[in-house]
């Protein structure tokens, strides 16, 4: 190499460095590589699948209403009414209802889009990378676990109080437990419910949804006859109660209980809300549809159709059930664990708790199916994707299920219902549904930029900050190319990419990168719109999440019209704001999926 060459190499390196900007995660090194990894598709290979395709769009709109609805409906209603919301109570699940429907309509965009088994999951993968998929996998893995455990255990319980608790009494006597964290005693009974279920699951996806469109069948009729039933005994003055008529507090199995100001809000607008937070993990269980993507018939219209259709039912019925409860008897009358025995045997119909017992326990059933469902189903496509055992993601040929992977996670439910103590882990549980909704909810704004419909198909190019040391310099390419001394910022790329590889399209400037937060470049999506957006989104997650920490811990402060608080509070709105603006302004793809919401 000649001076004059190694000259304006040098020259070019210190220009070219610090001008062009590329889109890609490997400027983070080997490191960042590995953790932003994505799963590629080939849309043509979409359908593939070693799974059994038996499911229609019935089938997976009983399993979401089975898994969503199950016993809660008898129990959460009442809970709500008498502690937080009063007659409001139907306000709250309509709240709950229309943030549980943004959720799932993410899920159904992305269920049409990657339908794959796995839901957040696979969706995270094919979005954010590796290792978010890794810790979501995971985090649903324990999510269905838990749930499965906890339904099992209040399956078991409720059957034993209709025996006056025989097995409890026996199982304390027998085979007591005193360690702390775990439970009193072994739920035996629990755990043959849960192997009961796996057997069941492992057999095929048909059976299995038999069982569950069977029992929810019967669980949504015993609902129509609450509502239907309820009706001759409403009393539409429960709604407008006076204060005066209102006593200020009720006593209930040792508990004593603040009732009001009485009215539709006795307990005010914020207490209608902090019931909506409730009613809200009322509504979980929907994502169950998105895991059945390799079983559907024909997923990516089936999914986002059977996903609405769940949580239009389940809302028709919670709304029904909370409207009966608070029009029969006052609200601060209510029973918490038992409420609609309760109103029905203070109307004179003590025979309805039976008809009321028959439906909690097929809800139970449901909701134990919906959460042992897409267990292995997850399992399954983390052991296809290389982050669990190979061995996990073989599929049985006689039932076209995953066998081991249904056996290892009913396995693991049953341990976990026959001697832990759940009320820590359910909290736990909860969190992470939350983490998960939140994540897919991201995955579809920054897909929905992106200039492929299903997530990447193929590694793009990187250009890391020194080219040179990355991309040999082309033979048929002179030096004498480069020009003069002073090279701007667009003859220094285009000589860049004389000399290379590089797509013209893949390589940008730092003036276009800054241009292009608040006028895009292009009015379809493209490699520098889809990376602008993807930090974007990160960054509007984290000042949601500070500015949300700085609401709950310092609410005293920012009620006491602290200056330092308030401007934290209005910097961080300012800036939420304008994040909002430069992911407005970006191109969105212009590729037609089957479902998406404008």
């Amino acid at each position: 190499m000649t001076e004059s060459q190694s000259g304006v190499r040098g020259k070019y390196r210190k220009t070219f460095g610090r001008l062009p900007l590329e889109c890609s995660g490997r400027c983070w090194g080997e490191v960042g590589q590995a953790v932003s990894r994505q799963k590629f598709f080939d849309a043509a290979a979409l359908s593939e699948t070693k799974l059994a395709r038996v499911l229609g769009t019935l089938d997976l709109t009983a399993l979401g209403i089975g898994s969503t609805l199950g016993a809660g409906i008898y129990v959460v209603a009442g809970q709500v009414a008498r502690q937080s919301a009063g007659p409001a109570v139907v306000l709250s699940f309509f709240v709950a209802a229309m943030a549980s429907v943004m959720s799932g309509l993410c899920y159904a965009e992305f269920g049409s889009r990657v339908p794959k088994s796995g839901s957040a999951y696979v969706y995270s993968y094919v979005t954010v990378g590796e290792l978010w998929a890794f810790i979501i996998g995971w985090n649903l893995v324990l999510e269905y676990v838990i749930g499965a455990a906890s339904v099992a255990r209040a399956w078991s319980s409720y059957f034993d109080s209709l025996l006056n608790n025989t097995i409890e009494d026996y199982l304390l006597t027998q085979m007591p437990m005193n360690v702390p964290g775990l439970s009193a005693y072994p739920d035996f009974f629990a755990l043959s419910i849960i192997l009961l279920l796996t057997a069941i699951l492992c057999v095929g996806v048909r059976e299995s949804t038999i069982v569950n469109n069977v029992f929810t069948a019967i669980n949504l009729l015993v609902v129509l006859f609450i509502v239907i039933s309820g009706m001759f005994k409403a009393d539409i003055a429960n709604w407008k109660i006076p204060f005066e008529q209102v006593p200020n507090t009720t006593e209930f199995e040792g508990e004593s209980y603040e009732n009001g100001v009485g009215g539709f809000l006795p307990f005010g607008f914020s207490g209608m809300m902090s019931g909506a937070a409730t009613c809200f993990y009322a509504f979980i269980g929907f994502d169950v549809i998105a895991t059945t993507g390799e079983e559907t018939k024909n997923p990516q219209r089936s999914i986002p159709i059977s996903i609405c259709l769940a949580l239009l039912f389940c809302f028709f019925a919670y709304f029904g059930i909370s409207a009966i409860l608070t029009l029969m008897a006052p609200y601060y009358m209510l029973n918490g664990n038992a409420p609609l025995p309760y109103v029905f045997e203070l109307a004179g119909w003590p025979v309805a708790k039976y008809v009321i017992s028959v439906g909690a326990v097929c809800g139970l059933s449901t909701s134990l199916l919906g959460s042992m469902f897409p267990m292995p189903r997850v399992i399954y496509a983390m052991a296809n994707d290389g982050l669990l055992f190979k061995s996990l993601a073989k599929i049985n040929a006689r039932f076209k299920t995953p066998i081991l992977a249904t056996i290892c996670s009913g396995l693991l439910a049953g341990f976990m219902t026959t001697i832990f103590d759940l009320k820590e882990l359910v909290d736990m549980m909860s969190i992470g549904t939350l983490l998960a909704y939140t994540l897919v909810a991201c995955c579809v704004l920054i897909l929905r930029y992106r200039t492929e419909a299903v997530g990447r198909v193929t590694e793009p190019h990187i250009l890391k900050a020194n080219p040179e040391s990355q991309v040999p310099l082309r033979s048929d390419v002179s030096m004498s190319e480069f020009g003069s001394d002073q090279l701007h910022e667009e003859k220094a790329v285009l000589n860049y990419l004389a000399r290379s590889e590089v797509k013209a399209s893949m390589i940008y400037t730092k003036s276009q990168v800054l241009r292009s937060l608040l006028i895009p470049l292009s009015s379809e999506a493209n490699q520098l719109s889809s990376i602008v957006v993807s930090y974007a989104v990160s960054l509007l997650a984290l000042e949601i999440l500070l500015l949300s920490l700085v609401l709950n811990y310092a609410e005293a402060m920012l009620e006491g019209g602290s200056p330092a608080i308030v401007l934290f509070v209005v910097v961080f709105l300012v800036c939420i704001i304008f994040t909002v603006v430069i992911i407005w302004r970006q191109p969105q793809s212009h590729h037609k999926v089957s479902f998406m919401v404008s």
